[in-house]
């Protein structure tokens, strides 16, 4: 697709975002708009049934590239510095199951990055972190949100405070984390899981949508939500399948319509 972001698809109709810039992916101008063409791809592309975020064996993406920014002034990142967050507003939106394989470093924009993933399978030697306040930042790109959403307000607060790293385990008991592979496993083990949901019923999508969506509203309008998707599960094949499949005591085999 681009320069430093590509987007492969395999046989079973999982996608892998890829990103491949030399030597730690950090995140520049360019890499954004990537980022979001490939969120959009995933998007529209039906044969796309789940996607696999990864940033390589060594690095996931170890953040923003500072001395792109630097050189900025206040009007040129006023207009352009939404464009990461509109990229990851994309990925976050892609309506299929996504799973951030992270080696290595995933800090700021990274971790950010892999925050917009549905679930987040990481090395035993990864490292997260929002390290922006020591550079007299704070998160851009969802930190301050998505980071809050998923691991509470205080420990948020902890890790935007202080701006210091995290290994594997400690965000594998916040919950930031999912999965733990060794190194050289973690992006097979990503893809594997990903072959599974891509496997899975039209359904996905509407739950997806309904705790996404869900979360950002109260509690009333979040169950009328929920309702209006569960009914429009009726309208699918899916539904009629796996139910069919339930009487007939087998596993149904989801077409995805």
């Amino acid at each position: 697709m681009g320069e430093f972001v590509t987007v492969t698809t395999d046989e079973h109709g999982v996608a892998t975002i890829r990103l491949d810039r030399a030597p730690v992916n950090a995140l520049n101008p360019q890499i954004w708009a990537e980022l979001r063409e490939a969120g959009q791809l995933c998007t529209d592309d039906n044969d796309i049934k789940a996607v696999v975020i990864w940033g390589g064996p060594k690095v996931f993406a170890a953040g923003a590239d500072i001395k792109a920014m630097r050189a900025m002034d206040f009007q040129e990142f006023f207009a352009a510095g939404g464009g990461l967050q509109e990229s990851f507003k994309t990925l976050a939106r892609i309506p299929k199951v996504t799973i951030a394989a992270v080696n290595g470093y995933a800090l700021g924009g990274g971790c950010e990055l892999s925050l917009t993933a549905d679930f987040r399978y990481a090395a035993d030697n990864a490292r997260f972190g929002q390290p922006e306040i020591k550079l007299g930042l704070i998160p851009g790109a969802g930190g301050s949100q998505r980071l809050t959403r998923l691991i509470g307000v205080s420990k948020a607060k902890e890790w935007v405070y202080g701006g210091e790293m995290y290994d594997t385990a400690t965000c594998e008991q916040l919950g930031l984390v999912d999965r733990v592979y060794p190194a050289d496993e973690v992006y097979d083990r990503a893809v594997e899981a990903a072959r599974a949901y891509a496997k899975g019923p039209y359904a996905l999508r509407m739950a997806k949508k309904a705790i996404d969506e869900g979360i950002e509203m109260d509690i009333d309008s979040a169950l009328r939500l929920e309702t209006t998707l569960f009914t429009a599960c009726f309208a699918t094949d899916d539904q009629k399948l796996g139910m069919d499949a339930f009487i007939a005591k087998g596993a149904a085999e989801f077409t995805q319509r």
